[in-house]
């Protein structure tokens, strides 16, 4: 496929440049507008199919990696949000049952979230449906064309995160 034909067939961030611009701006914009198209379509379906949100649905894959539970400060750093954004969607799952607060004896201010019965079997049917969703969305490319952008992406992957220790 062309570029010419991805730009015209889909107005996004990528459509904004042209062949003058620089390789670097091109690639990032693919990228970004990959991630968008992808990312967009899965809150659809999570909010059409389950009435839920993309970042319900990341707390409690969260939760569900870690059985003994999360403190708040913990699934914050890991989901890359603030503790605030945290206590909003924990505090919802919460009141509909799908996940549960536990004090810490040790510090009064502190809780390990953990999720419920209910919000493991209520996770364990959307996680099924996210990974069709994916698989559905990538189905028609190649596996060949799947593991080379695999491979690249975790050399851009490692680039990046060699330059951003180096800075700090």
């Amino acid at each position: 496929m062309n570029d010419q034909h991805v730009n015209a067939a889909s107005p996004d961030l990528e459509s904004r440049t042209g062949p003058e611009d620089h390789t670097d701006l091109r690639l990032w914009l693919r990228l970004l507008t990959c991630c968008n198209l992808l990312e967009n379509d899965l809150r659809s379906r999570l909010r059409t199919e389950y009435q839920t949100t993309l970042p319900r649905f990341d707390l409690m894959a969260q939760l569900q990696r870690v059985p003994q539970g999360m403190k708040m400060s913990e699934l914050s750093r890991h989901m890359m949000v603030t503790n605030g954004n945290i206590t909003g969607i924990t505090d919802q799952l919460e009141k509909e049952g799908m996940v549960e607060r536990i004090k810490v004896a040790t510090d009064r201010r502190s809780s390990i979230i953990k999720l419920t019965v209910k919000g493991k079997r209520e996770f364990k049917k959307m996680a099924e449906s996210h990974e069709a969703w994916i698989q559905n969305m990538l189905f028609s490319m190649p596996e060949k064309s799947k593991r080379t952008l695999f491979e690249s992406l975790g050399e851009l992957k490692l680039i990046t995160q060699t330059k951003l220790a180096a800075r700090h």
